[in-house]
């Protein structure tokens, strides 16, 4: 295999380092305790294309591969994961799927404002009683004959209250189980379509997240993607995507954690030396570089997998699952290192150990990874 990036992949990681140190950084905190949604950060972002990383030019999108969307994904992410997952879900679960899935009407409507950053997109799937159990979907999208009426609830939705488009997963026919279900566009200011208040939560609280509630929705039949009882196929194959962005996420996260305890380490001192030199900051220092290593080639297989066309479900879960191990035992580490100063807000760690929670937990919980991972191995 080989190893190196190519002169484009390195341009694009570079683009993004600078604009993570240069934009993102400052302000991060204050955004964190506030819960403020990093509106200019995301417009300058689809400006420089990474909104749309992965789609075809003709709809406005970058046409990059998925390194280099892992490559950008861990840059921004060291620095502010509030901001690399609107990038994560508008790339991953939003554009991706509509590329992938939707007609040249709804690609043209939707997919070219999407990519090209004019505007940004939220995935649907998530319900109170549900989580990220496709087949157990109590929204409803009742057949109308040329509309869809559309009746439910949707929690713990990224890009919820900021969104314009909204891809929903929806029961159809209850009796067809998961054969019955349904994708639809949903815009913004549709009669019936309610954003529910902002989540307070533990970690990356700059991003804006809202339960969304339907009430006879009125979805017009060419919003559907794909054919009738398509929806539980779209959702999985859109979630296997999804997947590597967040598996890229938790190592950005783990990263900037590695990051700046080595620089802590070098600077900081004890016992008339800097802790650098004391074998126990080392050891810990060696086992994290280690396991960041091991997450970041775990990432880019998945990666390298998706671009070549070849299955890549397996490769994802393992990235996810071995990624967001790695971030919360890598900031763990850092607060550790970090001492007292570890525990305030303005060295960052704490934020960055809150932030890592989350990606074991979205686009399926380490439980659900490991299903996937034994599926796949013992799968004739």
């Amino acid at each position: 295999m080989i190893f190196e990036l190519t002169e484009e992949q390195q341009m694009i990681r570079d683009a993004a380092r600078d604009f993570a140190q240069n934009e993102l950084k400052s302000g991060v905190i204050e955004r964190d305790e506030h819960q403020k949604f990093p509106t200019e950060q995301i417009r300058k972002l689809g400006e420089l294309g990474f909104l749309g990383m992965m789609v075809d030019p003709k709809y406005n999108g970058a046409g990059l591969d998925t390194v280099s969307y892992v490559l950008v994904m861990e840059e921004l992410s060291k620095i502010d994961a509030s901001a690399s997952v609107v990038v994560s879900v508008n790339n991953s679960l939003v554009c991706d799927g509509l590329e992938k899935y939707g007609t040249e009407e709804q690609k043209e409507k939707y997919l070219k404002p999407l990519a090209a950053g004019e505007i940004i997109g939220a995935f649907c799937l998530s319900e109170p009683e549900a989580g990220s159990d496709a087949t157990s979907q109590r929204t409803v999208a009742e057949d109308k004959g040329d509309h869809y009426l559309l009746n439910g609830t949707k929690n713990w939705i990224t890009n919820g209250g900021t969104a314009s488009t909204y891809l929903v997963i929806a029961q159809t026919h209850p009796e067809k189980g998961h054969r019955g279900i349904n994708a639809l566009i949903v815009e913004k200011g549709m009669d019936g379509f309610t954003v529910g208040p902002k989540e307070n939560k533990l970690g990356i609280r700059g991003s804006d997240t809202h339960s969304l509630l339907f009430s006879d929705v009125r979805v017009p039949k060419e919003n559907r993607i794909g054919e009738d009882g398509f929806g539980f196929k779209f959702a999985m194959k859109t979630l296997e995507g999804g997947r590597i962005g967040i598996a890229a996420q938790a190592l950005g996260i783990a990263s900037g954690a590695f990051e700046l305890a080595v620089n802590y380490a070098r600077e900081r001192q004890t016992f008339g030396k800097p802790i650098a030199q004391h074998q126990a900051i080392q050891f810990k220092l060696a086992d994290m570089a280690t396991q960041i290593e091991a997450a970041r080639l775990l990432c880019l297989k998945a990666a390298w997998l998706k671009d070549r066309g070849e299955p890549y479900a397996q490769a994802a879960s393992m990235a996810k699952l071995y990624a967001s191990e790695v971030a919360m035992k890598a900031t763990v580490e850092a607060v550790q290192i970090h001492g007292g100063y570890g525990y305030v807000k303005e060295y960052h760690v704490e934020r960055l150990m809150r932030d890592a929670k989350i990606t074991q937990i979205y686009e399926g919980t380490s439980e659900i990874q490991r299903m996937v991972i034994s599926r796949e191995i013992l799968k004739d």
